[in-house]
């Protein structure tokens, strides 16, 4: 065969695959413009669309939670703590020994499982690296800007220790016991963008605001922030410097009690990194 006919062979392949890509984005284009796939939660996902879901998460958990250094604690005060944190956040979703999920989880899509046999199908470093970064598509969030690293620590040595709790022992197991708030640790790093991207769609801030970089849907609650960099006020009040956009997301109602933005309890360290972002925003 000549090199002519051999690049012929090379340029069809490739015109093929391309061709094909356009038919698939217009036929997939037309398909979601007549809204022909039915979007309630009320009928499940197809099985096969599950199935492949499901393997593709327990694959990347394994993959990225290779490299997690750390250790879940046993002690009775750490369990306790564990105990408190699961019942203040994970209990609505994934129920524990004797007790349902909360309504609104047995009607999500997909179900959020029991935990009581978690620890037979992950490691601790696995179900660490799932309460810190959560799962796509699953309604888990990720408690990394929530909860700090030892507390995620206690919950997993807590779901480790459950299986052995009785629905009469889990009742009581961490009685007297607050769950503690995250931190506020002062800030110990340089403010960095890069983090408050992050951060900023971690404290939901794009449910109200549409802000370049961050993933969202349309919201006109609160002001665009494209940008922001640019302003020369604070809602209004304060000259716009990084100090005083800090001041304003960790504690707006200093700024304007009056203002409908809520306090979303942010770290000092999370501001800083926020307010990093924002004032990028040329």
């Amino acid at each position: 065969m000549s090199n002519s006919a051999r690049r012929l062979i090379v340029k069809t392949v490739f015109a093929t695959i391309a061709i094909g890509g356009v038919l698939g984005a217009i036929g997939g284009s037309l398909f979601a413009k007549a809204g022909l796939y039915d979007v309630g939660a009320l009928d499940p996902h197809w099985q096969f669309a599950y199935t492949f879901l499901e393997y593709g998460m327990h694959e990347s958990v394994r993959n990225h939670a290779s490299d997690v250094k750390g250790e879940a604690p046993r002690d009775a005060a750490s369990l306790r703590a564990g105990a408190a944190l699961y019942r203040a956040n994970c209990i609505a979703c994934h129920g524990g020994p004797g007790v349902a999920v909360a309504n609104f989880a047995k009607s999500m899509q997909p179900g959020p499982g029991p935990l009581i046999d978690a620890s037979k199908r992950w490691t601790a470093p696995e179900l660490y690296w799932i309460v810190r970064h959560g799962i796509k598509t699953s309604g888990m969030p990720a408690w990394k800007y929530h909860m700090s690293d030892a507390q995620i620590w206690q919950v997993v040595g807590f779901v480790a220790h459950m299986p052995r709790l009785t629905p009469q022992q889990f009742a009581t197991f961490d009685s007297g016991v607050e769950p503690a708030p995250m931190p506020d640790l002062p800030a110990t790093l340089p403010p960095n963008a890069a983090r408050g991207q992050v951060a900023l769609g971690q404290y939901a801030c794009q449910s109200c605001h549409m802000i370049p970089g961050i993933t969202g849907s349309k919201a006109y609650v609160g002001p665009q922030l494209a940008g922001f960099g640019r302003q020369e006020k604070i809602s209004g009040t304060l000259v716009n410097s990084h100090d005083n956009l800090v001041q304003w997301i960790r504690d707006p109602k200093s700024v304007d009690p009056l203002t409908a933005m809520p306090d979303m309890d942010v770290t000092q360290q999370d501001a800083e990194d926020m307010a990093a972002y924002l004032m990028g925003l040329k």
